[in-house]
């Protein structure tokens, strides 16, 4: 579908009382209804929905990932035009072309003051559509504390192109950001899911001088080089550990990238990590009690690297910085755009995304 046709759609107003919703019904069972449109309160913004992408996470919810929810709408990544605002927002319009981050803090409480507004409140917490609340898999959504986290899109980037910013962009620059990565230096990314190329990509612009990406999917590996992986590593074809250490001569890499959410994988991150590296996750590893640290490889305890794992900050500056990157051409993320759908076959684009069927990287829907 154009990107012309989804700007028309999104200017048409609406004075509707109920809205069509993609929700989890239970554990494994999802369905589009009808829902009321939601209600704002002073500091709030209601968005109409123009385009959204479907995310690895919303399967996770659905099947329990974040324990029993019923009638639950999915969704944090969407984009789409101001329809109301509270009576308290300032700096924003009614009609405004906007993005808004996967995760939305509040800005006031006392993980936001110590500068992890991701964990809003709680562990998580920043991230609210399709977790605390209903997500924007819908064609409106609320947005909390909109003066911070709604952010305008230039009329030159088409919501095709923004609604990136929302998690894929954003999580993956902060596992870029987050590995540390020294100019010229290495660094591994395992797993290149929409994730793992954006870190990829960002593993570039942040100046790295050798980016190896692993995985066995051949459609991934191409998108990856061409969002700057140098090498690239099939699993399927050798050991990854030893084909990383063989890349690097032996040394083991500056920096390494765990964007696959598996134990292998992060496991495999500390064992290909030289001494004074750095170990970044933006993975999601919600099955099993515990992730597994190689003994040997880490030195016993004492190896010297730095483990650090994230959830995508949010806020209004980081979703302009992400928006200048794309409108100067330095990067586009719509590339990983495999496959498309109106939002009224959302329900054949989840269980595409659910059974990674079709070489599926990202199914951008619709409104």
């Amino acid at each position: 579908m154009s990107t012309a046709t989804i700007e028309e759609r999104g200017a048409v107003a609406s004075t509707a009382e109920t809205m069509k919703a993609f929700v989890m019904e239970g554990l494994g069972k999802v369905s589009l209804v009808e829902k009321r449109v939601p209600r704002i309160g002073p500091g709030d913004a209601l968005v109409r929905t123009t385009a959204a992408l479907l995310c690895a996470s919303d399967v996770h919810a659905v099947g329990g990932a974040l324990g029993v929810r019923h009638n639950l709408t999915l969704g944090h990544e969407a984009v789409g035009r101001i329809e109301k605002l509270g009576s308290a927002v300032q700096g924003l319009r009614v009609g405004q072309r906007v993005t808004a981050g996967a995760v939305t803090p509040c800005w006031r409480c006392e993980n936001c003051q110590r500068g992890y507004p991701s964990h809003c409140g709680r562990v998580l917490g920043g991230w609210k559509f399709g977790n605390v609340k209903d997500g924007n898999l819908a064609e409106f959504f609320q947005v909390n504390d909109a003066e911070a986290n709604l952010c305008p899109i230039p009329d030159t980037i088409p919501y095709e192109a923004a609604v990136y910013t929302c998690d894929v962009m954003s999580t993956g620059l902060a596992g870029a950001e987050n590995a540390a990565i020294p100019a010229g230096g290495t660094v591994a990314v395992f797993g290149l899911g929409s994730v793992g190329l954006m870190a990829t990509a960002f593993a570039r612009l942040l100046g790295a001088g050798l980016v190896i990406g692993v995985d066995s999917v051949p459609a991934r590996q191409a998108l990856a080089r061409r969002y700057g992986a140098d090498e690239i590593v099939d699993f399927r074809k050798a050991g990854p550990v030893e084909a990383v250490r063989r890349l690097t001569d032996e040394r083991g890499v500056d920096s390494a990238i765990e964007a696959a959410g598996a134990a292998e994988s992060f496991a495999n991150c500390v064992k290909v990590t030289r001494p004074g590296g750095t170990i970044s996750n933006v993975g999601y590893h919600g099955y099993g009690d515990s992730v597994a640290i190689p003994s040997l490889e880490w030195g016993a305890g004492m190896a010297d690297q730095t483990i650090r794992t994230s959830l995508c900050p949010g806020g209004r500056v980081r979703m302009e910085r992400l928006l200048r990157l794309i409108e100067a051409k330095r990067l586009d993320p719509t590339a990983m755009t495999t496959h498309r759908f109106a939002f009224s076959e959302i329900e054949k684009a989840y269980h595409l995304m659910a059974t990674r069927a079709d070489g599926i990287v990202k199914a951008l829907i619709v409104f």
